[in-house]
C-alpha cells in the first residue's frame, strides 16, 4: 500500500479510536501530501519516496520545535510536539543505530579514499544519498567529522 493511502486509512482508524493526537498529526501529513500532489509539474502523483521525504522533514521540524520549547521551559508544548513526532516516525524506515551508522560511513570513506577533513564534502555527498531516511543528517555529519578528524 502506498504511503498516501496508508495515511488516509490511518486517519479513519484514528477517528474511530478517538485518538486526537494521531488524527491531528495524520491530517497535517495528508495536507502536505495533497499540496505536493497538486504542485505544478507533479501530475497529481506522489511517490512513496517523496512522501517519506515530506514526513522526514516534518519529524525534523517537530524535534526542532520541541527543543525550542524546552529551552523556554514549556514542557507541555514540547510533549505535544514529541507525541506528534512519534506518530510520524511510524511511517519512516527503522533508523540506523550509531554502530551501524559508523560501519556504513567507514565503508563510504574507504570507497571514496577520503583522508581528512578536506574530503568531508565528498563523503557527505555520497553518505546523504545512500543513508537517506536511515539516519538524520546531523548524525551523519557529526560522525563523518569524527571519523575524518
Amino acid at each position: 500500500m502506498k504511503v498516501f493511502d496508508q495515511v488516509s486509512e490511518d486517519i479513519k482508524s484514528a477517528m474511530k479510536a478517538k485518538d486526537k493526537v494521531a488524527l491531528e498529526t495524520l491530517r497535517n501529513i495528508k495536507k502536505f501530501f495533497l499540496e505536493a500532489k497538486t504542485a505544478p509539474g507533479a501530475n497529481d502523483e506522489l511517490t512513496d519516496e517523496a512522501a517519506l521525504k515530506i514526513i522526514q522533514k516534518l519529524v525534523k521540524q517537530g524535534k526542532d520545535a520541541a527543543e525550542i520549547y524546552l529551552g523556554q521551559n514549556r514542557q507541555d508544548l514540547a510533549d505535544a510536539e514529541l507525541a506528534q513526532v512519534k506518530v510520524m516516525e511510524t511511517y519512516l524506515p527503522k533508523q540506523m543505530s550509531p554502530e551501524e551508522l559508523e560501519t556504513a560511513l567507514r565503508a563510504i570513506i574507504a570507497e571514496t579514499g577520503a583522508e581528512g577533513a578536506k574530503d568531508m564534502g565528498k563523503v557527505m555527498g555520497i553518505a546523504t544519498k545512500k543513508l537517506a531516511g536511515l539516519a538524520e543528517g546531523r548524525a551523519i555529519s557529526a560522525k563523518v567529522k569524527e571519523l575524518l578528524g
